[in-house]
Order: C-alpha cells, then structure tokens, then sequence
C-alpha cells in the first residue's frame, strides 16, 4: 500500500493512513517486485515467477480491490461485496481448469496457463472470495480491529468469533484498554 493512500475505517472511526509494519515504511517503486516475491507462497508453482513492476502494480490495485470485500463484509454490505467480487472475476479473468503435472495428481487452477504471475493470483484469490461471499462463509472474512492495524484475515476458528489479525494485536489491543480502565 502506497503511503498516500487513504483507508476507509469502520464507521464512527476517523480514516486514516496505515501505519507501515514495525516502523519500516511500506515498499515502493523497484523494491516492490522482490517483496511480493518474497512474500507470496512458492504454491503457485504452476504460473511464471518472473514479477516486474507492472505485475507488482497489478497486484497492489487487486490487493486493494480485494480488502474492500472484506471491508464491505465486516460492514454488513454483502451486495457490494459481490459487486466487487464480480469485476474481480471479470478483471483477472478467472476461469476452473484442471492441471496435472508430470508425476502428480490434478489440481484445480482458477487461471490461464498462460497468465502472468499476478493475473493468476488475482483470479485464485477473486475465486477464494467468491466462494466465501456467496457460499455463506462471509462472517469469516474480516478486518483487524486494533487501532493501528490494516490487516484482513480469514476466521478459521470454530466459533467465528475472531476479532483480531493475529494475538499482538489482539493483546496490544486488551492491554490498552487494561491500562486505560487503570487511568
């Protein structure tokens, strides 16, 4: 995320920039490509691995387009959800298809064998939020509520009831209000 971007909160909270992870500002320009390199998965072993700048930026607009999903969902706003679920489709092109490589058994891809690297992610993920949005499991998708955290998250817990991106943020989050009641 790009540091002017502007981040629509929840209601009743002010938007604001979100603060780059440990202190370190967010990547940007040449560096971009090696971080999403770095920090995708080695599972999408079937798409090129070659990430260049407009690949990165591509990925950087889906990646926003995506967390308004959630955004929407935590909102209770489950037709814009779908609205934008839909251009996702639309956008990455996502499509099944079945693909076996030497020595392993089928696996379901959701992109071209010709995509590029980021069109492939962008219609794996668009097609994980559709089945989500409109499979019932849309309670699951959310959006950290500690005050200094952008981050979305995926409920896996079986009571769906997960506030929080990760237990930092839920214990930063609770030790502030400890220290707030103590006054």
């Amino acid at each position: 995320m790009s540091p002017s971007t502007i981040v629509r909160r929840r209601p009743g909270r002010a938007a604001r920039r979100p603060p780059a992870r440990g202190g370190a500002r967010p990547p940007l320009g040449a560096e971009l490509p090696e971080v999403i390199d770095a920090a995708v998965g080695r599972t999408a072993a079937s798409l090129p691995r070659d990430i260049d700048a407009g690949q990165a930026a591509y990925l950087v607009g889906a990646a926003r387009r995506m967390r308004e999903v959630f955004l929407a969902v935590q909102e209770g706003h489950l037709d814009a959800a779908g609205r934008v679920v839909n251009a996702l489709l639309r956008e990455s092109a996502a499509r099944p298809r079945l693909d076996r490589a030497e020595g392993e058994p089928r696996q379901v891809h959701f992109h071209g064998s010709d995509d590029s690297f980021a069109a492939g992610c962008s219609a794996s993920c668009a097609t994980a939020l559709a089945l989500a949005v409109g499979g019932g499991l849309a309670g699951r998708l959310g959006v950290c509520r500690a005050d200094r955290c952008d981050r979305v998250y995926v409920d896996t817990s079986r009571n769906a009831a997960r506030r929080f991106c990760s237990t930092a943020c839920q214990n930063r989050t609770k030790a502030a209000a400890f220290r707030a009641r103590k006054g």
